[in-house]
């Protein structure tokens, strides 16, 4: 499935195809969106097409600390709009065949998944305090899950072309 993306001042947009589109993984709050959770989704990198890429000078990446008291970053490279500061996607050389964008930033209708029975609600340890998981939340980890995005799809038979 091609997926269209785009930041808020949609000086910066993108295409690419994902054969894992649900958004199902909510993550780090803090490093991702600056709200209570943020959610991601699998594009493969060699389809990834940017317009407007001189918005994404290098000084518009972070790469988030994994751990503060050895000071090791975290491997995923985040990629902002350098006009309106919008979060596009994510990008780590260890899983170089995919790119993760925010879903917040896809444009394309994205398929609904049950934030009950099928969202990963993951490093729950580190959530805000005012975040409420929904009633009966079947996939809470303190930490990552035991499954990857591309893994849940197959299992879940949502794999798209």
């Amino acid at each position: 499935m091609e997926l269209k993306g785009s930041c808020h001042c949609e000086k910066v947009r993108f295409t690419v195809k994902s054969h894992t589109p649900n958004p199902v993984i909510s993550i780090c709050r803090k490093t991702d969106g600056g709200g209570g959770y943020a959610i991601n989704i699998m594009g493969v990198y060699k389809t990834l097409k940017v317009t407007g890429e001189q918005h994404l000078r290098y000084a518009k990446t972070y790469q988030a600390i994994r751990d503060k008291a050895s000071g090791e970053l975290c491997g995923n490279i985040r990629y902002f709009c350098g006009e309106c500061g919008c979060h596009l996607y994510a990008y780590d050389r260890k899983y170089a065949d995919y790119v993760y964008p925010l879903a917040s930033s896809i444009d394309t209708a994205l398929p609904p998944v049950d934030p009950v029975t099928e969202t990963y609600h993951i490093k729950i340890e580190d959530k805000a305090k005012w975040v409420v998981l929904p009633d009966g939340a079947e996939h809470v980890f303190d930490d990552y899950p035991d499954v990857s995005l591309e893994d849940w799809h197959i299992k879940n038979k949502q794999l798209v072309e």
